[in-house]
């Protein structure tokens, strides 16, 4: 599961670190990124790569309620090519969505004591996301956005058993390519992250949603150890 992450660049160092062309509108640092706000994602027509702001939370093209989306905010693995809301744009509507750190707890039994996990030092990545556009009877559209999760990896496996797909740069191109529509091709990408990451405790500031600035993603004091995972 991946219900929280951290974005804390501007809009023209994400633009520029995957080489797309910014949108338009503003986006400030963020550092408690929660379902169904808008956020930044890359997705690519043509050979073109472009950034634009969409919901979190994926409300399928088919779909009749909108709420739908507060419930495919993840899209799982395993099951990626036969869920009904995931298999048709995980073969040509793959995005990039851009994060600098994400977050899981741990329960204890007093409370849920946050961690942050980090790539490299604290360095910009992507999740491997899928988009889809959703048009309401009145005619208004609304482009939204999932990201795909896994099985946890060496750092996440103590807290908690899934983590957020992270790709290579070196897989960003296929992953893009909206005429790529082998899915064993993509579906390898889809693995516990590999490379160098950390992780350290944060403040259960973090815990409310309206707490959105740096101080939510600064080391802690851990108020509990790890003794599980909150989620099944």
């Amino acid at each position: 599961m991946c219900g929280r992450y951290r974005l804390s660049r501007r809009k023209q160092i994400i633009a520029e670190h995957f080489d797309a062309a910014p949108f338009d509108d503003d986006w400030e640092p963020r550092y408690n990124i929660a379902p169904s706000q808008p956020v930044p994602i890359i997705r690519q027509t043509n050979s073109t790569r472009e950034l634009s702001l969409m919901r979190w939370g994926l409300i399928p093209s088919w779909a009749t309620d909108p709420s739908i989306g507060f419930k495919t905010i993840n899209a799982r693995a395993e099951t990626i090519t036969t869920t009904a809301s995931f298999r048709d744009p995980f073969r040509s509507q793959r995005c990039l969505i851009p994060a600098d750190g994400f977050y899981e707890w741990v329960q204890s039994r007093k409370n849920k004591q946050p961690y942050c996990f980090e790539v490299g030092d604290g360095e910009i990545f992507a999740f491997a996301g899928l988009w889809d556009r959703w048009t309401a009877p009145q005619g208004k559209q609304i482009e939204s956005c999932t990201i795909i999760t896994t099985m946890a990896n060496s750092h996440l496996a103590d807290i908690h058993d899934r983590m957020p797909v992270i790709l290579p740069s070196g897989a960003y191109a296929s992953w893009l390519n909206p005429a790529m529509r082998d899915t064993r091709v993509a579906l390898g990408w889809l693995v516990p992250y590999a490379g160098a990451m950390r992780r350290y405790p944060v403040s259960t500031r973090i815990n409310q949603v309206q707490n959105d600035d740096e101080e939510c993603a600064r080391p802690a004091e851990p108020e509990a150890p790890p003794q599980g995972s909150l989620f099944a």
